[in-house]
């Protein structure tokens, strides 16, 4: 085969076909940008569960004079000291548990009014109207359920809440955000990929007549396919390098200039991340296009 002829056959498709080949390069890179997007969403949603998961704890609430009176599963009384020492001994008995730590009614009071620093419902919190509790850090945050059903209900005990549970709601949003990317990726890869096909369609009906001839004189179906394949495969290497220069963008400007500085507590996945994805994003662009090409020239070719 010979590469100028084959390379002078792409660059009169691609003129031919310009305003077709860009609009295959702009859907291919925002497709491959949302690829890209959502895979790197999906690390740091991983991150994020790795991280905030080894800080949440299991606590366990204990009732107290106020709750006898107000809470059934407090009708008995408020804990005593052997109680407390029954379930702290069976905590530190747990090889799940990884450490306990109890706090009692003034810490908590203590605690309370730092976080509600300046809210009127500060000023007519108690220390009496605190509850003691034990917080427990677990081995595997996942098996809270263990420690759920050997103390809830038992006397004594007021509830046993699972921190974790209060940030099911934000991963459970940012998992939404993420299939919607996906999906969003997913119509885009098919708006690309008709695109893709009319453009190539387009083109080999455009040259039907040199490769008629090219047939006539016995060319291969591969000699003839070519051209038009890495025409798509340049379209699509394009699309993939633009996508690339996006995400990059989005790192760069939306990460670390903004949401790192303006949310510090999560902690965002770095460059390493960034660049692991890209090579994949290359990939897909130019291998996409390239097997579109072939599957629509077999048809329409009939070669």
């Amino acid at each position: 085969m010979r590469a100028h002829f084959v390379l002078s056959e792409i660059g009169v498709g691609l003129r031919r076909n310009l305003t077709m080949t860009f609009a295959v390069i702009v859907s291919v890179a925002l497709s491959l940008a949302l690829l890209g997007g959502s895979l790197l969403a999906n690390q740091q949603v991983n991150s994020m569960k790795d991280f905030w998961y080894d800080k949440v704890q299991v606590s366990i609430f204990l009732c107290n004079e106020n709750d006898a009176d107000n809470a059934p599963q407090c009708a008995r009384g408020a804990v005593t000291e052997d109680q407390k020492e029954e379930i702290l001994g069976e905590l530190e008995a747990m090889q799940l548990v990884d450490e306990v730590y109890e706090e009692s009614a003034s810490e908590a009071y203590d605690r309370y009014q730092e976080q509600q620093q300046g809210q009127p419902i500060a000023a007519v919190v108690t220390p009496d109207q605190m509850q003691e509790s034990f917080r427990v850090k677990l081995v595997d945050p996942e098996r809270y359920d263990v420690v759920a059903t050997a103390f809830a209900g038992r006397d004594g005990v007021y509830s046993v809440e699972d921190q974790r549970a209060q940030l099911e709601n934000l991963f459970a949003l940012l998992n939404g955000v993420n299939y919607a990317a996906l999906g969003l990726m997913a119509l885009m890869l098919v708006v690309a990929l008709l695109l893709i096909v009319n453009t190539v369609r387009v083109s080999a009906f455009s040259r039907r007549r040199e490769t008629g001839i090219m047939r006539l004189v016995g060319a291969s179906s591969f000699y003839i396919q070519m051209p038009f394949i890495l025409e798509a495969a340049i379209a699509g290497l394009l699309g993939g390098l633009f996508a690339c220069v996006l995400l990059i963008g989005v790192k760069y400007f939306a990460i670390n200039n903004f949401l790192a500085q303006e949310i510090p507590l999560i902690n965002f996945i770095g460059w390493d991340a960034v660049i692991s994805v890209l090579p994949f994003v290359l990939a897909v662009g130019a291998l996409m296009p390239s097997v579109a090409a072939f599957f629509a020239l077999r048809k329409y070719l009939k070669v």
